[in-house]
């Protein structure tokens, strides 16, 4: 399992633009990638499950990848969220 930490830099957070784009990236790779935050977690492809974390600007959430292709899934996830959140 590989996994990485990230503070959120967009000014709304984790809402449903970023979200919807999100779970397009995760669904690129064929490993299951997880957002960890306050306590709960999401699978990366589901978009009601993103959004409903409620992660706010300047937050800390930690991405867990685990499978086949966690390597390129978690080096494409991290540059994904450096870009967009």
């Amino acid at each position: 399992m590989k996994s990485f930490t990230y503070v959120i830099k967009d000014a709304i957070g984790i809402h449903a633009r970023p979200a919807g784009l999100l779970v397009k990236e995760a669904k690129k790779y064929a490993s299951k990638a997880t957002i960890l935050y306050n306590g709960k977690s999401a699978e990366c492809t589901k978009l009601m499950a993103v959004m409903s974390l409620g992660v706010k600007t300047g937050t800390e959430i930690t991405v867990q990848v685990e499978g086949d292709d966690e390597e390129a899934a978690a080096a494409g996830l991290e540059a994904f969220f450096s870009a967009n959140l």
